[in-house]
């Protein structure tokens, strides 16, 4: 029998894909096809069995010319003649690494099952799941891989089960959460990096010969790369083209890399970095991989973007927050810094509400005696001397004013200067023989303990229960170093960065559900954990410590091409900003925050009668069309982007359009904005000028875009949808 004879093919389906899998003759599994729905039982043998033969490869279980190398396996393994990168690593106790995976069965499930203890994906709409275990005979290991279609939103989700099935102890050093093999080099890498206060910048760089990519080893996602790749066809643009791309729904160390081998086909991996990764596998346990978003696009970025935002907030995010409108809130922190009193927040809080704004949030300085950046976190006590009375006498009065109240909080970090600290040094990550390295004066405690996980979920619990909190700012300000753990067994160190990811969340998970009415904005140093796995417990994330307009423009755009915009939180600040000293006016700060969740954070107080009118508009403009700038399509429009940044958001029966020119330039005639997205039959009626236009009209003609003699300058247009 040709060992490369397909015996089965498996087609995994969604409205408009499809994924088809195949069993071999020699008993491996392969990836047949993966793109636009095929028509029904079309016939992929031929994928497989039609490759020619390259020369230079190894045989495969002693099968002459059966080259292993060459085949788009669906998870290879160590120690195979398959000499690239492989998916899954695991040791056994003579020592070997060595495992050759063979098919055993298939399972079809209906729905979708849990993935314990990690965050994951839930059932909306048609979803089917199948569950391919695949079997090394020889270490008694059993790999399944749990691939689930979701019909309606044209995503597919993956998560790999690891279990020992010896009576011997298994260590696994690797196992991502997805491998896909394309028979083609032809695309460009598109990942999302940065740096502190300037996040998730779109790269996109052509494929070359050998490995590419981006990966975190600092304990979390990280400013400098988000868990997200896509591999997209060269003529790709934000209406055209061709994109493969996978988001991991974890926020801890990860990898996503695409490797190209010798024969010009590219491997697409993502998983959990095997940096510092062991996994103890004692007889009769498993271990989980976390899950991975992943889809196929054929009409560019806008299309794939689409496709993430309705699949994350319907079937990602929090449910009773999901579809939720978000308030418009007030920060202090640039109003105050430290530097705050009861009387202080008060006015802010008075002139935030004459102001319509909805929402009040207390940040850092207001806990222990902490003054500065140097004390007091671990210690969760009100300062009742600088709050001028007990946190729950500030929370109501703010509250009789007609706002809500939020707080800002750090669980996951300790001062050295703290009670918690002096009372449990071994609650940090700290190998007790080395000097632990401080970082923004602090340390990171050990959430792998679950001592600490129960400390905190008490802490924050008994927070939220004897005060009327409405939200909370959940931040993480430092990564993780000295990663040891007091309690874990010598031989199980490898495992204290996944174990910490697991606390916490399991500290968010119980926190949510004792308190499901407090909605949680995360934030690591601002976009530093912006990922997946954060927003199935916190619905919104702070973007971006950077509050500058024009930076933001990049930032919020990048965020937005995998996470919804209602997701991202966006504030107007003062100028000249506080980051990079740049001014730009009142209405671009406005617009530029309006892309994502609306919030002021700059001192109210001080601003001029007009400044003041012109927030009030703003707002009241927002509540008008909040659903639509919330939860509208979200599209990129196409515009000359070296000084051009335009998109639209469609829905609740409106069209809101928003261009921002950056440079005004001398002697120029701007070209007509053209709409994507609409009914071409369909009347659009503008707000301000009453005038009306087809659907067709705003597509193929356009809009007329002022001519701007100022740096920065935003423009807005308003339709309403005429049936």
């Amino acid at each position: 029998m040709n060992p490369k004879q397909v015996l089965q093919q498996y087609d995994l389906r969604t409205a408009n894909c499809q994924l088809s899998i195949g069993v071999l003759a020699s008993g491996h599994l392969c990836l047949l096809y993966f793109g636009r729905k095929l028509p029904v039982q079309t016939d992929l043998r031929s994928v497989i069995e039609d490759l020619p033969k390259a020369s230079y490869l190894a045989d495969t279980d002693g099968i002459s010319d059966f080259r292993l190398e060459q085949l788009p396996l669906m998870y290879p393994a160590f120690g195979t003649p398959d000499l690239r990168a492989p998916a899954i690593r695991v040791r056994d106790d003579s020592g070997s690494a060595i495992i050759n995976l063979k098919f055993k069965e298939k399972r079809l499930i209906a729905g979708k099952p849990a993935l314990p203890g990690l965050p994951a994906t839930h059932v909306a709409g048609q979803v089917k799941t199948w569950e391919f275990d695949l079997v090394d005979s020889v270490t008694g290991l059993t790999v399944t891989l749990v691939i689930s279609a979701f019909v309606d939103y044209d995503i597919f989700t993956q998560s790999v089960r690891v279990k020992n099935t010896a009576t011997t102890p298994l260590r696994l050093d690797e196992a991502q959460s997805l491998s896909l093999d394309l028979l083609s080099d032809r695309f460009d890498l598109v990942t999302l990096n940065g740096a502190w206060s300037r996040e998730n910048h779109i790269q996109r760089t052509p494929l070359r010969p050998g490995i590419q990519g981006t990966d975190s080893k600092r304990g979390a996602s990280g400013h400098g790369q988000n868990p997200f790749v896509a591999l997209a066809t060269p003529d790709t643009d934000w209406q055209h083209g061709e994109i493969y791309s996978a988001n991991l729904i974890y926020s801890g160390n990860f990898v996503a890399t695409a490797t190209v081998d010798m024969h010009q086909n590219t491997r697409l991996q993502v998983g959990i970095n095997p940096f510092e990764f062991e996994w103890k596998l004692s007889p009769g346990q498993s271990f989980a991989t976390p899950e991975v978003v992943f889809s196929y696009a054929n009409k560019g970025f806008n299309q794939m973007s689409q496709r993430y935002h309705r699949f994350y907030l319907d079937c990602l995010l929090p449910k009773q927050f999901a579809k939720q409108s978000r308030p418009i809130l007030i920060n202090n922190w640039e109003a105050t810094y430290f530097d705050f009193n009861r009387q202080k927040l008060l006015a802010l809080a008075k002139q935030a509400s004459e102001l319509g704004i909805e929402l009040f949030v207390l940040d850092d300085g207001w806990f222990g005696k902490r003054d500065d950046d140097s004390s007091s976190l671990g210690d969760w006590v009100a300062n009742e001397t600088k709050l001028g009375g007990s946190l729950s006498a500030l929370t109501t009065d703010i509250q009789a004013l007609g706002l809500q109240f939020g707080l800002w909080i750090e669980p996951e970090m300790v001062s050295p200067n703290s009670d918690l600290y002096r009372q449990h040094p071994d609650w940090v990550m700290s190998d007790l023989r080395h000097r632990p390295q401080l970082a923004r004066h602090q340390y990171v405690l050990d959430l792998s303990q679950s001592v600490v996980q129960d400390y905190l979920i008490k802490t924050i619990d008994q927070l939220l229960t004897e005060n009327s909190i409405d939200y909370l700012k959940w931040d993480m300000n430092r990564n993780i170093t000295d990663a040891y753990s007091h309690g874990l067994a010598v031989d199980q160190q490898g495992e204290v960065y996944h174990r910490y990811l697991l606390g916490l969340y399991h500290v968010l998970g119980t926190i949510t559900m004792r308190h499901p009415q407090v909605l949680i904005e995360s934030c690591a140093g601002g976009g530093g954990r912006f990922d997946a796995g954060m927003l199935a417990y916190t619905p919104q994330i702070w973007t971006s410590d950077d509050t500058d307009a024009y930076e933001r423009l990049q930032i919020q755009r990048g965020t937005a091409l995998i996470y919804p915009p209602v997701t991202m939180g966006s504030h107007v600040s003062a100028v000249p900003n506080h980051q990079v000293g740049r001014i730009t006016d009142l209405a671009t700060r406005g617009t530029v925050a309006e892309q994502g969740n609306l919030g002021y954070e700059l001192d109210l107080l001080a601003l001029t009668t007009t400044e003041k009118q012109q927030i009030q508009r703003q707002v009241t403009i927002y509540k008008a069309y909040r659903e639509t700038l919330q939860f509208g399509k979200y599209t990129v429009l196409p515009v000359d982007e070296a000084n051009e940044w335009a998109w639209s958001k469609v829905g609740y029966g409106f069209v809101i359009v928003d261009h921002i020119t950056i440079w005004a330039r001398p002697n120029t005639v701007p070209k007509r904005l053209k709409v994507v997205g609409l009914t071409p039959t369909k009347q659009y009626q503008d707000v301000r000028t009453q005038r009306c236009y087809s659907g067709a009209f705003l597509m193929s003609v356009g809009l007329v875009i002022d001519r701007q003699n100022r740096d920065f300058a935003s423009q807005r247009w308003i339709f309403k949808e005429l049936r």
